[in-house]
């Protein structure tokens, strides 16, 4: 029988509950049994959180008695034997009234007759009370017998933590105990970076709880979450998740021996290859070697800084961490391939046929299982999150892997390692028109929400930063590399006078911009971006005005400037140079979780579907936006392909000033309209 979601993510009680019940009705001071008991749950001092978990736990007690038809014991476990009287004088043992009177040589019966003359009514309360509390303990072992269970890596997170932290946790996808350990590990010691509202006390109360049940949970939190990422040695990193025959990267793989093409199907004997690759692994490696990589330089110093910080631990697959972009790029065709093949086909790739890879050409349309195959970007290799796929492949995607594929397979068929190409022939269908991914832009109504929300952003410096990286990116269309790439010194003030051609005077900002390939174009600006860069700068301790001297160097997105006020430690570590910039990846993080926010709030406001939408959204969508609404609003496709660095600039012609005035009318005329 399957269970709904509300039982799975119903409360469980576990020996920590009855250890604390027992603790409370044995007299132990309250902070002192919560917090060596249920500390997990948050902090003794908040009263209202204590009470209300005390409430529920007895309630949970009560109900697990009456479905035992346990009525009375029911109503003795809701009974808070704290609140019993208990301001009488202390009353002493009989025997210790009898010796303490010298009455040890009379009857028992005397005795009692004398100890009740002397304490009356007091003594009777208290062996009352003595006697609901034993009564009480026997319910709670009897209860823990028959309810209380150990955590088990399956359980959900609702189950077992607070519902503050649980539901915090289930809003970034983290379920169970299995996937909270996972994320743990995954990410390391700031796990909860991403996480709104679970701070390093919450984050270290739980990691203490996962550590404490690891023996039931069957996994461990691993020791390099306890220190800074850049303490962690890289081969310490590696050990973290361990080399099988699952989802794991190229150099973590075990492919089994009947699965690594030794014996494939299409294979040309060895003694006729012109590789010395034995089996598919090492045929993908010695293609993956074949492809442009990095320089002798960079591949020396990347290994002098691997040696320094791993203390000259050293693999046979090192050189996999220097790849070049190109080699990255096919590594991960390779890598995908090579394991959809051993884990979802069961085949070697040299056993491959036609029908093989037209299934795996459907699958990258929409990798299934998700949880196996896909997983968030950007997660590193050694992580347990890192999953070879984000989620669906793009047309455009699709067809890069198959290019990429056909471009392996066709190596091993020149170097006589297999007898033909299965990939030869196989296409992906390709639209009828060209168009915009609109999937991946804001409408006009979700920009202009966007913009009200980063007006209400409060005063800091990063928040004047992402208001200008938001008007920036919308306004030019750059990519997130050529914005944080951006100084204020590449902005130039151009004005063109009538000609022959126009007779109006055009004047405005240029953006100088080095994009794919070093190509060198120019990017119209609109003033009101660069009077936001102006407060801007003002915010940093440097000029107004961008063309002034001082400026020289200074980036157009800058380090955070109050850092000496919001994060001291951070201050020292950085300085205060007010013309550093940013790198991509911070100015990337700062607008995701911005869209993140934007996406919350939304939702709260009843609209889920575009929630959704900005929840997945990232600078890349400015890009597209940019686009999509200039086009909207009239500016023509060729100028638009320009602005956006899709052409490289006539510069030495005659016409380039008249080419640059006509670009820079139709961004006046989409700035004048948005």
């Amino acid at each position: 029988m399957k269970l709904d979601a509300d039982t799975a993510r119903a409360r469980k009680l576990g020996i920590a509950h009855f250890a604390f019940m027992r603790a409370l009705v044995q007299g132990i001071a309250l902070r002192e049994a919560w917090d060596r008991y249920l500390q997990v749950e948050g902090l003794a001092t908040d009263l209202r959180l204590v009470k209300g978990t005390i409430d529920w736990i007895r309630d949970a007690f009560a109900a697990a008695a009456r479905r035992e038809d346990r009525h009375g014991t029911a109503r003795l476990i809701l009974m808070d034997v704290r609140r019993l009287p208990d301001n009488e004088p202390a009353v002493p043992s009989l025997e210790d009234f009898a010796a303490e009177r010298g009455l040890e040589d009379f009857s028992e019966a005397e005795q009692i007759e004398a100890f009740e003359a002397e304490f009356g009514k007091a003594s009777v309360r208290q062996g009352r009370r003595a006697k609901l509390i034993a009564r009480q303990l026997d319910a709670l072992r009897w209860l823990e017998q028959l309810v209380a269970q150990p955590p088990r890596a399956g359980d959900a997170v609702a189950a077992w933590l607070n519902p503050n932290v649980s539901g915090r946790l289930e809003a970034v996808g983290i379920f169970t105990l299995a996937q909270l350990v996972e994320r743990i590990n995954g990410v390391g010691r700031n796990w909860t970076a991403s996480i709104r509202g679970l701070g390093t006390a919450k984050a270290a109360r739980v990691q203490r709880w996962l550590s404490e049940h690891q023996a039931s949970l069957g996994l461990a939190i691993g020791g390099h979450v306890a220190l800074a990422r850049g303490k962690v040695f890289r081969h310490e990193l590696q050990k973290v998740v361990e080399p099988a025959t699952d989802v794991r990267p190229l150099e973590k793989l075990l492919v089994p021996a009947e699965l690594d093409g030794r014996a494939g199907v299409y294979r040309r004997p060895q003694a006729q290859c012109l590789m010395t690759a034995r089996n598919d692994y090492e045929a993908i490696l010695t293609w993956l070697r074949s492809k442009n990589g990095a320089s002798p330089a960079q591949q020396a110093q990347a290994k002098a800084k691997r040696r320094g910080r791993d203390l000259g631990v050293e693999s046979a697959l090192d050189w996999l961490t220097t790849l070049s972009h190109t080699q990255r790029a096919y590594r991960k065709e390779a890598e995908r391939f090579l394991l959809w093949a051993v884990i979802e086909r069961r085949k070697p790739l040299s056993s491959m046929t036609t029908e093989d890879c037209t299934a795996y050409r459907d699958f990258l349309g929409d990798p299934l299982p998700r949880s196996r195959w896909c997983g968030q970007r950007n997660r590193e290799r050694w992580s347990p999150l890192w999953r070879p796929f984000e989620g669906p492949l793009s047309a455009a995607a699709q067809r890069h892997a198959l290019t990429v594929l056909k471009n392996l397979y066709a190596y091993w068929v020149d170097k006589n390692y297999l007898m033909g190409n299965p990939w030869s022939g196989i296409t992906v269908p390709r639209s009828a028109l060209p168009k915009m991914n609109t999937g991946r832009s804001f409408t006009m109504a979700q920009w202009q929400f966007i913009c009200e929300q980063v007006d209400m952003q409060r005063e800091r410096s990063t928040s004047q930063r992402l208001k200008l990286a938001l008007s920036l990116l919308y306004a030019t269309g750059l990519r997130l590399s050529e914005a944080v790439a951006a100084k204020v010194d590449h902005l130039q003030w151009v004005e063109y006078p009538p000609d022959t051609e126009d007779a109006e005077h055009v004047e405005g900002w240029l953006l100088n911009v080095v994009g794919k390939g070093q190509k060198l174009r120019q990017v119209p600006v609109p003033v009101d971006v660069v009077g936001l860069l102006a407060d801007y700068l003002i915010a940093r301790g440097l000029d107004p005005d961008p063309e002034a001297g001082v400026n020289q160097g200074a980036y157009l997105l800058g380090k955070a400037a109050d850092l000496e006020a919001v994060a001291p430690s951070l201050q020292e570590r950085h300085g205060d140079d007010p013309k550093h910039g940013i790198v991509a990846n911070t100015l990337y993080d700062q607008l995701k979780r911005f869209f993140e926010e934007c996406g919350r709030v939304l939702d709260s406001l009843g609209h889920a579907k575009g929630a959704d939408r900005l929840r997945r959204a990232s600078t890349h969508w400015l890009r597209h936006t940019h686009a999509s609404h200039a086009i909207a609003r009239g500016t023509p496709v060729q100028i638009e392909k320009e602005i956006l660095g899709h052409a490289s600039l006539a510069t030495t012609s005659v016409y380039v000033t008249t080419e640059e005035k006509r670009r820079m009318k139709a961004m006046a005329s989409f700035w004048g309209k948005t």
